[in-house]
């Protein structure tokens, strides 16, 4: 069987990550939420007119809640299926996926507010 090349391979991949986003956002509750939230800010930071570095600090809040929610996900969907059953194991480690999204989602929270307070004020 030939192998394919490089660039056929780059652009599989970036198919599966292209259907992988989009299964994430349908499919999960959560990360609807915070798609909604970030085209709110993103809006809102037009109406602002953000400066670069604002946008860049917005766009890196924005990506590592969804891109840690999509891990959480993944992390729960693997659990699940190697173990269906409640076990305390795994809630222990799909306690500790979410308390990621947590964090991430906080540390996200203050970054909003040190761009958006002092416009408001």
């Amino acid at each position: 069987m030939p192998k394919e090349s490089f660039l056929k391979n780059r652009v599989k991949s970036v198919g599966f990550a292209f259907r992988g986003a989009i299964l994430l956002i349908r499919t999960e509750a959560s990360i609807k939420i915070q798609v909604f939230i970030a085209i709110v800010m993103t809006a809102v930071g037009f109406y602002f007119d953000l400066t670069a570095t604002e946008w860049i600090l917005q766009i890196l809040a924005i990506a590592l809640v969804l891109g840690i929610e999509g891990m959480n996900t993944a992390v729960e969907k693997i659990a699940d299926f190697i173990q269906p059953e409640h076990d305390p194991k795994i809630g222990f480690i799909k306690d500790i996926s979410a308390g990621a999204v947590m964090l991430v989602s906080i540390a996200s929270a203050i970054i909003g507010l040190i761009i958006y307070l002092p416009k408001f004020f």
